[in-house]
């Protein structure tokens, strides 16, 4: 079965604990653990080792498992120790952007040596490395994204495609994620009004309130019998608990009442 979860950078304000109980009262599946650098560290890699055992508590005390984690850098030493937190801890996916520069070969053809390199450092912990294509990033739309996979083989490597940049590129996510769903092994969701260059303000990426097809986009996961992971990501300004529980909350309905309409939970 498809997986809904949140990412927990929607929770940056309160600790692990306080934010795995809201995502559970919301009704998800799992958790997406955030480990952004100066944004989020829920997931606190220069004390991973001192945390596990707490983490894996809460995970396990919510029964939320642990479905990714948002790393959000590209720094190889920084994400060696994500690799290996996430085998530690039990986290399948670790999340990044490819970085460097949309329209400039060269800053592509860098970003593509970072992942290779990356990809196989993920293979040898036994973890996925899933990329998502960015606004204004060497990767950005389905092209790029394609481009990667092609210059890329690791089995590691993996696709994390989040539809309000495909949207914000121009494009419809849901006639876009055919073309990668071979190789999605992670989602980002959340809504988008208008065409960017942002997502907009945190209450208005909640899904269902943007101009995304999302239930095309979930007809599509759906016809592609996809079964990984979809984690609500939402960034922007920091939400007391009352805001970032009502944007779960509602993110969940939306998505769980479109699912069950496709008999797909």
């Amino acid at each position: 079965m498809l997986k809904l979860g949140v990412n927990s950078v929607l929770f940056k304000a309160f600790t692990f604990r306080e934010a795995a109980e809201a995502i559970k009262l919301c009704g998800y599946d799992g958790v997406e653990i955030s480990a952004i650098e100066g944004m989020c560290e829920h997931l606190n890699l220069s004390a991973w080792k001192t945390q596990k055992t707490e983490l894996k508590a809460i995970s396990e005390y919510y029964e939320l498992p642990f479905l990714s984690s948002e790393v959000a850098s590209r720094d190889r030493q920084r994400l060696l120790t994500a690799f290996e937190a996430a085998a530690e801890i039990g986290i399948p996916v670790i999340n990044i952007g490819s970085g460097g520069e949309a329209g400039n070969e060269d800053s592509f053809k860098e970003a593509m040596e970072i992942i290779a390199t990356s990809a196989q450092d993920a293979e040898g912990f036994g973890v996925s490395l899933c990329v998502k294509a960015h606004v204004g990033a060497a990767v950005h739309d389905s092209a790029t994204t394609l481009r990667m996979l092609e210059s890329v083989p690791c089995k590691a490597l993996g696709v994390d495609m989040d539809p309000s940049h495909i949207h914000r590129a121009g494009e419809n996510p849901a006639l876009e994620l055919p073309k990668v769903i071979h190789a999605i092994k992670h989602i980002h969701i959340r809504d988008c009004l208008g065409p960017g260059p942002s997502p907009g303000e945190p209450r208005d990426q909640a899904c269902g309130r943007g101009d995304i097809d999302l239930q095309g986009y979930f007809a599509a996961m759906v016809a592609a019998d996809y079964k990984g992971p979809v984690c609500l990501e939402i960034i922007g300004p920091e939400q007391n608990m009352q805001g970032a529980a009502v944007i779960a909350a509602e993110s969940y309905g939306y998505m769980n009442a479109l699912l069950k309409t496709m008999n797909a939970r």
